[in-house]
């Protein structure tokens, strides 16, 4: 349960640009099922003889967690743990450990936790839970896999948080996870873009360095883009901010989530068909891969067509909100 204290603390209470996103979401997904109630029941659950989402089995071992592991203990802000982020959890700390965690450089560190979450994590849309969930399913949304990072960096001692903004998408990915299914269609198109995306940042020397763990390097092959590395941004490469909403912070908002929540309990099929989707998207990345021998002959490719990639693009004249100082 969060306290009071916590909530004013940790600004845990949407500021207006999040509470105006969020409620908007919410709104137009309301209205979205209310205008399509003759076609819920049809699309709340996949046809019996339909193709069903299986999760892929985690690809990566766990080492225990052990109380002589050290990990940061401060109470300073963006060390903390915060709302759905505890970097104190046990699964986080050995994990930490399992990357380097006190033996490496805060660089190299952020560096390999940035590695492990993108290319070892794979996206599932659910609902949020404690990040120790996600790191022993292997699994989640953009929040869920950028929690993750943002945790190990804290447990490592670096600053790290949340970068969060509405956004459009490049036409692969709107194909892939919002064209598969009539309702999440539907619900987008009501707003014009997605409600809310995001991505992490850590401290280190000094600067504030993106981190964006959301798609494998599959996902980014089938959509033709450059494979990002540490310090590369999503924006202006796949996906593209509404002008006023980038947003700085150091935890999620209460109520984020809520409208996923909603959406599971009313269509879990909706959310069944954007994984299934999502799984093969992945399966044909893999191939593309192989077909142009490897990450790196890919990677080399996409880039030279594509050209050099800014480390923050943001679109002209675009605001940028700092919560915290």
């Amino acid at each position: 349960m969060v306290s009071i204290r916590e909530i004013k603390e940790k600004k845990l209470i949407p500021q207006k640009p999040q509470f105006k996103m969020m409620l908007g979401g919410g709104l137009a997904l309301t209205k979205t099922l209310i205008l399509n109630l003759g076609d819920l029941k049809k699309l709340r659950k996949i046809e019996s003889d339909g193709v069903r989402y299986q999760r892929p089995n985690r690809p990566y071992d766990l080492i225990p967690y052990s109380s002589s592991m050290k990990y940061c203990k401060s109470n300073e802000i963006y060390l903390r743990p915060t709302l759905w982020c505890d970097p104190t959890e046990p699964a986080v700390v050995a994990l930490a450990h399992q990357l380097g965690a006190y033996k490496k450089t805060d660089r190299e560190f952020a560096e390999a936790a940035f590695q492990f979450v993108k290319e070892q994590m794979t996206l599932e849309i659910l609902p949020f839970n404690p990040v120790s969930e996600t790191i022993k399913r292997g699994t989640g949304t953009c929040i869920h896999l950028i929690s993750v990072f943002i945790a190990l960096c804290r447990a490592a001692g670096i600053k790290a948080r949340y970068k969060m903004f509405a956004m459009n998408m490049i036409q692969a990915w709107y194909d892939t996870t919002v064209n598969v299914d009539p309702l999440i269609k539907k619900w987008y198109d009501s707003m014009g873009y997605f409600m809310i995306e995001g991505e992490g940042e850590a401290y280190i020397d000094g600067k504030w360095v993106v981190a964006h763990v959301g798609p494998r390097a599959e996902r980014q092959a089938a959509g033709g883009i450059p494979i990002t590395e540490f310090g590369e941004d999503s924006l202006g490469n796949w996906f593209f901010a509404i002008p006023g909403s980038i947003m700085y912070m150091e935890s999620i908002p209460i109520g984020l989530g809520g409208a996923l929540r909603f959406l599971n309990k009313l269509a879990p099929g909706s959310m069944e068909r954007v994984n299934i989707s999502i799984q093969k998207q992945i399966k044909l990345g893999t191939e593309i891969l192989q077909k142009e021998g490897g990450i790196e002959h890919y990677n080399s490719k996409a880039r030279k067509k594509k050209g050099p990639i800014t480390p923050e693009l943001t679109l002209k004249g675009q605001d940028k909100i700092v919560f915290e100082k």
